[in-house]
């Protein structure tokens, strides 16, 4: 058995044992540039307005999405837990709203790499988070890493972000045969659900997940959840320009009302849908703010 394998099982014993676990969601995605890291945040904003606390762990080790979106610099990251002897609460930096993130720095190359004694000190480390949140959100990176898998299949569910684009379907249908194949992985045990970001309606939302579905279902045997759309919004673009985050920078927005539903369909287990259109007051307000 190797050491990220022991890694898994002992978060899954960890979360059996703990009576008061926080929901652990798994953010991932098969390339970058789709939005995940965005998708994080702004769920995470929208689980606190819902009153729940939420913890965000950046575990896109090497970049630094959270922070840039928060607008602030981590004085600690996961490395002075494993060499340095701080605790979880200690490297927690307080971002908008209360939500607290923890940096995975760029310190770790893998959890392959940490001997027995690290990864025991971690997982006790890793309780000390069910006392400070409801729900822990772990933004990975992008694409097919060992990182990412074993992130993914340690996590009770997983949010897919994917995008009508060809090649985004395609790297999300390979992140999913990697890991249905591994032997490791246990399908009924992780909750896969899919969010189609940067649609144009709710009919082409629905289609990215039917393409995915149907491979899913008739080359893996498997199934994956459909949670909803992020529509195309020019605002949500000009907040990721400025580095802010469009829940907080534009609350009326389209995508921040998108972000609102996703938060309720996780939290109610539904399936309810934003209302995408396209007017022609849309349109000029789109083609203004590009001229600006």
């Amino acid at each position: 058995m190797d050491q990220a394998e022991q890694l898994r099982n002992v978060i899954k014993l960890h979360n059996q044992n703990q009576m008061n676990t926080a929901r652990v969601i798994t953010v991932t995605s098969g390339k970058g540039g789709v939005g995940k890291s965005n998708v994080a945040v702004n769920l995470a904003i929208q689980l606190t307005k819902a009153g729940k606390k939420v913890l965000i762990f950046d575990a896109d080790f090497g970049l630094a999405n959270v922070e840039v979106m928060f607008g602030v610099a981590p004085k600690y990251n996961l490395f002075d837990v494993i060499y340095k002897g701080k605790s979880m609460k200690e490297i927690i930096t307080p971002g908008p709203m209360g939500i607290g993130f923890i940096s995975g720095g760029s310190g770790i190359v893998g959890l392959s790499n940490l001997y027995r004694e690290q990864i025991m000190y971690l997982i006790r480390c890793l309780g000390e988070l069910n006392e400070l949140a409801d729900f822990i959100i772990i933004d990975t990176g992008a694409g097919i890493s060992p990182q990412v898998l074993e992130f993914v299949m340690a996590s009770p569910e997983v949010l897919l972000i994917t995008t009508p684009e060809p090649s985004s379907l395609t790297d999300s249908y390979s992140l999913l045969k990697v890991l249905y194949r591994n032997p490791k992985f246990t399908s009924g045990g992780t909750v896969v659900h899919v969010i189609a970001n940067k649609v144009t309606s709710n009919e082409e939302g629905k289609q990215v997940f039917d393409k995915l579905s149907t491979v899913v279902s008739q080359f893996l045997n498997g199934s994956i959840d459909y949670l909803g759309t992020i529509p195309q919004d020019w605002q949500l673009e000009k907040s990721i320009r400025q580095q802010k985050t469009v829940s907080i920078n534009a609350p009326n927005s389209s995508a921040t009302k998108a972000f609102e539903v996703l938060a309720d369909n996780l939290l109610n287990g539904t399936h309810e849908q934003i209302q995408i259109g396209w007017g022609i007051t849309q349109l000029f307000m789109k083609f203004f703010n590009r001229m600006n």
